[in-house]
């Protein structure tokens, strides 16, 4: 898909991509993270709103008429995912962004560090090779109960990023940690329209075209499980069809990445499918793919007491089915 001409404005230097979708009872949090940067540079905030049921497109009304030189929304009056958009952001927001950068953040997460935007900008500002950067995030629960007792923290350290690591990672990288060059952004390959979860072409796409730099700084909250979001949408998928369809996206994706890059990270590309494979497999309760050889590195990835519950279960049935019941009976409450 072509993105418009929408040459870059000098007094904008990055542009803020949310997407919203009844997020009205976390909407006020991203704002907020927004508005408090502390930046020596103009940016703007490119809202896109999927046809909310709820107060969404009013708070962003309210935001608009409160800023109406920062806030650009598109409020849309018919569902755009439910007509087969999958990735709003690239068909909406990239060919708004005025721009050079482009920093992402889906309106139930939201900012934390008010110099985040000027840090991963200066960075870029002095890295012209650089076509990405990340950083570490908190996760909170959707009511904030183990907020900043858990992170999604890919590396122990700030440093450059290889594109093999982009490709195949132990871990998820948080959306709203995303900045990316827009140059690249209106030039995006079929791959990422047709996958279903935009971050992991953009991710691969990024690092195939440039550098990618990692913060090890926690700058934004990424808030599990909350409504409307597709990560709980399909762990709410007791029969396990969203994630074999989500097995043959990501199929689909690495195999036309490794045909665009002329097998350039194919190693990368089979160990990314393989380890998808296997976490996938794990969702769908098949536990015997923890004692394969094959799958030996990507079981020493989990986090020990995940992997010492899931061993537990697979040797030792009938005492996980003791524990199990010992434990909602005397810790859980009704």
């Amino acid at each position: 898909m072509a993105f418009e001409d929408n040459s870059f404005k000098d007094d904008i230097l990055v542009s803020v991509s949310c997407i919203t979708y009844n997020h009205g009872k976390y909407l006020r949090d991203a704002i907020k993270g927004f508005l408090m940067q502390d930046c020596d540079f103009k940016y703007e905030i490119l809202i896109h709103d999927d046809a909310s049921t709820d107060d969404t497109p009013d708070i962003i009304r309210e935001l608009e008429r409160e800023y109406p030189d920062i806030v650009r929304p598109l409020i849309q009056t018919e569902n755009q995912y439910r007509k087969g958009i999958k990735n709003i952001s690239g068909v909406w927001n990239f060919p708004r962004a005025r721009g050079k950068y482009i920093a992402m953040c889906e309106g139930d997460d939201f900012w934390t560090d008010p110099r985040k935007l000027k840090l991963q900008a200066d960075y870029m500002e002095s890295h012209p090779e650089c076509a990405m950067t990340l950083h570490s995030a908190v996760i909170s629960s959707e009511d904030g109960a183990y907020r900043g007792k858990k992170m999604i923290r890919p590396y122990r350290e700030s440093r450059p990023v290889k594109a093999e690591e982009v490709i195949s990672k132990r871990s998820n990288y948080p959306t709203a940690s995303l900045m990316f060059r827009t140059e690249y952004a209106r030039s995006l390959p079929d791959y990422y329209y047709k996958c279903p979860v935009g971050d992991i072409p953009l991710q691969i796409y990024m690092a195939s075209r440039g550098t990618v730099y990692y913060f090890d700084r926690p700058m934004s909250v990424y808030r599990a499980g909350a409504e409307g979001s597709w990560s709980s949408a399909i762990d709410s998928d007791t029969e396990g069809t969203k994630w074999k369809e989500h097995r043959e996206a990501m199929r689909e994706l690495f195999e036309a990445f490794d045909l665009e890059t002329e097998g350039r990270y194919h190693a990368a590309v089979a160990e990314a499918l393989e380890r998808e494979s296997f976490l996938i497999d794990l969702k769908l309760g098949k536990l015997s793919v923890l004692s394969e050889k094959k799958n030996r590195k990507f079981s020493s990835e989990l986090p020990f007491a995940d992997r010492s519950l899931l061993l537990l279960k697979l040797k030792f049935p009938g005492m996980w089915e003791l524990l199990r019941r010992l434990y909602y009976k005397f810790f859980t409450f009704s």
